[in-house]
């Protein structure tokens, strides 16, 4: 397996020294936070979903940094962690654009949200018609795309993704598996959803999450955790790994603050390789 890191949990480097962060600490690869941070935030201290750092512009220049930084530091770009939303069509066809010139091999795009107005059929067959663009837009510039397996949206679950993509070629549609996520909602054994997904299996991010107890009781509250303590079975989940043959890329996304940046990379990346070392 290779290991790479999204630069979302980032958020107070810039990519030139995340890049030679990424390859002092031994990792493989790194998947660029691709999207336009907005001048009203770029202020505010860094944070990972506003003022960002770590993000690059959906230009075409920011695509040739992207490259240029990344070969500078030895590391591919096996996925860019775009933010489209269903629909927008225009923002995949950059996307892929920016794919091309950067050296990436597919983006991700978004699927409907539960939230979102009408019912579940409605908001199915909204995401479904727009894959199916999506897919001909991949045939065109030979980047595939990927769903994400996210809480909150339609595509919580392998069996919920498998659902949507099944109709698509898995050359150009693909999903991403996200244990920490499924902490929230959509969690399915760690091998039985590898193997519903089977060949639109594309992608693996990994982080971990955990439940607190309210003081008062009541409904516990998920939260964000290190990688080496949550409700996430690491050991379970690479052994679920090497069962279906999976020898992609396992992308790092930790959103628990336990350390600095650049203190979390080292501590992740030596986790996942006891973890993968121990049952190997």
């Amino acid at each position: 397996m290779k290991y790479g890191v999204f630069t979302v949990m980032l958020p107070d480097l810039t990519p030139e020294e995340a890049a030679t962060a990424l390859k002092d600490a031994g990792y493989d690869g790194v998947e660029w936070r691709v999207t336009t941070v907005p001048e009203t935030v770029k202020g505010e201290a860094p944070s990972f979903w506003r003022n960002n750092f770590c993000t690059l512009a959906p230009t075409q220049q920011d695509a040739l940094r992207a490259r240029t930084v990344a070969e500078a530091a030895g590391l591919s770009i096996p996925n860019l962690g775009t933010y489209i939303n269903v629909g927008d069509l225009a923002a995949v066809e950059n996307a892929m654009q920016f794919a091309v010139t950067a050296g990436a091999p597919s983006i991700r795009v978004g699927v409907a949200r539960n939230d979102e107005l009408g019912d579940f059929q409605t908001i199915f067959e909204h995401s479904a018609g727009f894959l199916a663009d999506v897919q001909a837009l991949s045939q065109r510039y030979g980047v595939k795309a990927l769903i994400e397996m996210h809480h909150g949206t339609i595509t919580a679950s392998a069996s919920a993704a498998r659902r949507l993509v099944e109709r698509f070629d898995p050359a150009h549609i693909g999903v991403i598996h996200d244990c920490g996520n499924m902490v929230f909602e959509g969690f399915e054994e760690y091998r039985r959803g590898l193997e519903i997904l089977g060949p639109h299996l594309g992608h693996v991010h990994v982080k971990n999450a955990a439940f607190d107890r309210p003081a008062e009781g009541g409904v516990w509250k998920g939260r964000w955790a290190p990688l080496r303590d949550g409700v996430v079975d690491f050991a379970a989940l690479f052994a679920a790994l090497r069962a279906v043959s999976y020898d992609g890329w396992v992308v790092v996304e930790d959103f628990s603050q336990a350390y600095d940046s650049r203190t979390a990379l080292s501590e992740n990346l030596a986790f996942l390789r006891r973890v993968a070392a121990a049952g190997a």
